[in-house]
C-alpha cells in the first residue's frame, strides 16, 4: 500500500507532470468512494462520519459501506442474518434506494462532462475521462486538473471521490484503487513511476482478471502485475489471447483502448426487487410489476430506445426457484400500459396461487432507436401519438416534481376477473 501524501505527490506533478508522454493520451478514472452510501449520507448529511451499511433488496445483504463500517470489520456481501450483534447495535442499515442513486450518479457525469468532452461512463459511480489537452485550456497540470475535478464533484454534488490518472485506462484503475488509501485521493502513475507500482500489484488487482486467470497467471509462477509485463507476446497470445496482449501493453502505459464517450444501447433493461414481505397476493405482485414497467420505460425513453422483447420473473420464496417468461412483439414500444398487458399475459402463464414468492422482475431487450421503428400498415396513429404525448407528459412532470409522482394502475378486465 502507498501512503504518499498530498506535497509529495504535488512535487511529482510540478516535474513535467511526471514525465508524461505529450504523445499519449492522458486518462483518467474518476471512482466514487463507498457510492450508495455517499448518496445516503448526501440526502441526509447526519448519517456522515457514522458507520453506515446499505442493504440489498429488503434487507439481505450489504453492498455498500462506509469507512466507519469497514473499520467494525463489516464484509462485503455479508448477509445481515450473519452480522454480530454488535455490527448491528454500532452501524446504521439502510434499504438501497437505486432510483436515488441512478439520479445522483447522472448528476456526478455531468459534472465530468462539464471539463472533458471525452467521458465514458464505466459504471454508476465510475467514469473515465480524456485529459489529454486540458492543460492548455484550464492552464494547470495534469494533477491540478484532477484535483480541480474532484473539488468541484464535492461542492456541487456533495459526492467523494478517488481519481486516478494514467496513460491508459488499466493504469488509470490501478491508480484509482491505490487513491482510496492516500490523502487527498489522487493518484498518479507516470512513467517513471510504472515499474514500481506494477511490482507491488498482485495479480488480482489487475482489471479484467478474474478467479480463472488469477489461477492460471499464479500456476505459471506469475505473482505480480510486473511478472506479467515480463512474459512475452507470444506466450501472453497462447495463454490468455488478444486481450491478454491488450492487457500488457495497458499496464506498460500504451494507450490501446481510448476513451470513447460514444453512445452504447444497454443489452436489455432489468428491474427486480424483493418484497417487503413474502405473499401470494396476485395485486400485491401486479403492484410491484407496475413500479418496476414504469421505472424500465423511463430509462428506455431518456435513451430514445423502444423495446420488442419482454419478459417478467417471478422467485419463490422456499426453493429460490425462479419461473421466467418472455415474448418477442412485432411492434416496438416504450409506454407502461401497453407494455403491462403484456407482462400481465406473461404473469398469467407462471403465476401459481399456491406459491409464496419472494421478489418480481420485468425485463425489456431486443432495442431499437425511436423512429427507426417498422411502421405497420394497420398502425393506429392517432393512439400512437396520444401515448406519445401521454408518456412526455408523465416524464414532463416527474422531471419537475420527482421521480414516482406519478403512478400507473392496473385496468384490465381479462386476468383480472379471472383472479379477484
Amino acid at each position: 500500500m502507498y501512503n504518499v501524501t498530498m506535497q509529495n505527490e504535488l512535487e511529482i506533478f510540478k516535474k513535467a507532470n511526471d514525465n508524461i508522454d505529450v504523445n499519449k493520451s492522458v486518462i483518467a478514472l474518476v471512482d466514487c468512494d463507498s457510492f450508495f452510501v455517499s448518496c445516503e449520507q448526501k440526502v441526509n448529511p447526519e448519517l456522515k462520519g457514522k458507520a453506515v451499511c446499505v442493504l440489498s433488496g429488503h434487507g439481505e445483504c450489504v453492498i455498500s459501506r462506509s469507512r466507519e463500517a469497514k473499520a467494525l470489520g463489516i464484509p462485503m456481501g455479508i448477509p445481515t442474518f450473519k452480522m454480530t450483534k454488535d455490527m448491528k447495535e454500532k452501524s446504521i442499515l439502510i434499504t438501497a434506494s437505486h432510483g436515488l442513486y441512478g439520479e445522483i450518479s447522472e448528476e456526478v457525469m455531468n459534472v465530468l462532462k462539464s471539463f472533458s468532452p471525452k467521458v465514458e461512463e464505466y459504471s454508476i459511480d465510475e467514469a473515465f475521462v480524456e485529459l489529454s489537452g486540458l492543460e492548455r485550456l484550464y492552464k494547470k497540470n495534469y494533477f491540478e486538473i484532477a484535483k480541480m475535478i474532484r473539488q468541484e464533484l464535492l461542492d456541487k454534488v456533495d459526492i467523494p471521490v478517488s481519481i486516478g490518472v494514467s496513460t491508459s485506462k488499466s493504469l488509470a484503475k490501478l491508480a484509482s484503487d491505490k487513491a482510496k488509501n492516500i490523502e487527498g485521493g489522487i493518484f498518479f502513475v507516470g512513467a517513471n513511476k510504472v515499474e514500481t507500482v506494477l511490482k507491488n500489484t498482485s495479480v488480482e488487482e489487475i482489471w479484467g482478471i478474474g478467479r480463472n486467470l488469477s489461477k492460471l497467471l499464479r500456476q505459471n509462477g506469475i505473482l505480480t502485475a510486473y511478472e506479467l509485463v515480463q512474459k512475452s507476446d507470444s506466450w501472453l497470445d497462447k495463454q490468455i489471447g488478444i486481450r491478454g496482449l491488450e492487457m500488457k501493453h495497458e499496464l506498460l502505459g500504451e494507450t490501446v483502448s481510448r476513451v470513447d464517450n460514444s453512445f452504447k444501447p444497454p443489452k436489455s433493461i432489468q428491474n427486480t426487487s424483493a418484497f417487503g414481505c413474502f405473499t401470494s397476493d396476485l395485486n400485491f405482485i401486479k403492484n410491484q410489476l407496475n413500479y418496476h414497467i414504469h421505472n424500465s420505460c423511463t430509462k428506455l425513453r431518456k435513451l430514445n430506445l423502444k423495446c420488442r422483447g419482454i419478459g417478467v420473473m417471478l422467485r419463490t420464496k422456499v426453493e429460490f426457484k425462479v419461473y421466467y417468461e418472455k415474448i418477442t412483439i412485432p411492434q416496438a414500444t416504450c409506454y407502461e400500459w401497453e407494455i403491462s398487458d403484456i407482462v400481465f399475459d406473461l404473469l398469467e402463464k407462471i403465476y401459481n396461487p399456491n406459491i409464496v414468492y419472494r421478489s418480481s422482475g420485468v425485463i425489456l431487450e431486443n432495442f431499437i432507436s425511436t423512429g427507426e421503428e417498422q411502421i405497420f400498415l394497420f398502425s393506429d396513429n392517432e393512439k400512437s401519438e396520444k401515448s406519445e404525448r401521454l408518456a412526455k407528459s408523465i416524464d414532463k412532470l416527474e422531471s419537475k416534481f420527482g421521480k414516482n409522482i406519478i403512478q400507473t394502475g392496473f385496468t384490465r378486465n381479462g386476468f383480472e376477473n379471472k383472479n379477484n
